[in-house]
């Protein structure tokens, strides 16, 4: 049956150009997007999965810049302590040319001074961004003998979780304005002259040749040899806190790298595909266009009845 009031040939070809518009309109959105799950309409699930991953990716980008900081004022303090160590042990040899009977133990002591003032500047020196591991001040407003970074941002079950590293700071401090508990100016007393004296301000000016301060010497030889032993263990820590660092930030770094690509499995669109869906979808949009106008004419047709 022909009718001028209901166009079914039109209709059809109406509603076969509207679904092929549609899905024109979506293959070039995602083209031009580079997603095919850009919104939550296009895949509530994925989108949701999405979004949550790239929150936690945004977050291990700051632990990695963390691990960066903290990494940097390790190796600022392993820096120092090494330096401190080969001038402590300058001390030391100093100490025991001062044994020889008959030497001049006043210059002797002049080269120990300079070496001490060359240690408290490079426990001084060594700080990075406002932190400084071998010269403390213990009795300091907030001061925490136990330095912490951030290391890890995990999520379970909808928690999320922020790791640490642990540092500490009293077994690695040379020089501590509060107590005189750092490795440098802990003090210990000579057997016979009773002196005290620490590794920072020892001074065998006044030592001669009796048995008594020859005794003495030697105790000071021994307790500057001990400290750097104690220097050596502060420094192989550190040395291993910043290997664990360095191995922590190569993991974000490849943890970040897995999420992108997850993510990129979920809601990338595959170029190819599109881009072929593109073409024959243009083809179908022209053919859709050609069968509603013919439809269209068809109606036309019945005029010439009434000739």
């Amino acid at each position: 049956m022909t009718s001028i009031i209901t166009n079914q040939s039109a209709m059809t070809a109406l509603q076969s150009l509207t679904t092929t518009n549609r899905n024109l309109s979506q293959t070039q959105s995602r083209i031009s997007t580079g997603y095919r799950v850009g919104s939550a309409e296009d895949n509530a699930a994925y989108w949701s999965i999405a979004t949550t991953m790239r929150s936690d990716r945004g977050a291990l980008s700051t632990i990695k810049d963390a691990l960066g900081l903290g990494s940097a004022t390790i190796d600022v303090a392993y820096t120092g302590m090494n330096s401190a160590i080969d001038v402590t042990k300058e001390i030391k040899n100093k100490l025991v040319a001062a044994r020889q009977p008959g030497i001049d133990r006043e210059k002797v002591q002049a080269e120990i001074a300079e070496l001490q003032n060359q240690l408290q500047s490079i426990a001084e020196s060594s700080v990075f961004s406002g932190e400084n591991w071998l010269s403390v001040d213990s009795s300091a407003t907030g001061f925490n003998a136990t330095k912490t970074m951030i290391a890890s941002f995990s999520r379970s079950g909808g928690e999320v979780s922020i790791g640490t590293i642990s540092i500490d700071i009293g077994a690695v401090k040379l020089f501590d304005a509060n107590d005189q508990s750092g490795l440098l100016d802990a003090e210990d007393t000579t057997a016979n002259g009773s002196l005290e004296y620490s590794v920072s301000n020892l001074d065998i000016s006044s030592f001669t040749d009796t048995d008594d301060d020859l005794e003495d010497l030697e105790q000071m030889i021994a307790y500057v040899d001990e400290t750097i032993g104690g220097m050596t263990t502060a420094a192989s820590n550190l040395g291993a806190i910043k290997q664990r660092t360095k191995l922590q930030g190569e993991f974000v770094s490849a943890l970040m790298t897995a999420i992108d690509k997850g993510v990129g499995a979920l809601v990338d669109a595959d170029m190819n595909e599109e881009s072929t869906k593109l073409q024959a979808l243009q083809v179908q949009q022209q053919l859709g266009i050609q069968a509603l106008s013919i439809a269209n004419q068809n109606s036309q047709m019945v005029l010439s009845l009434f000739r």
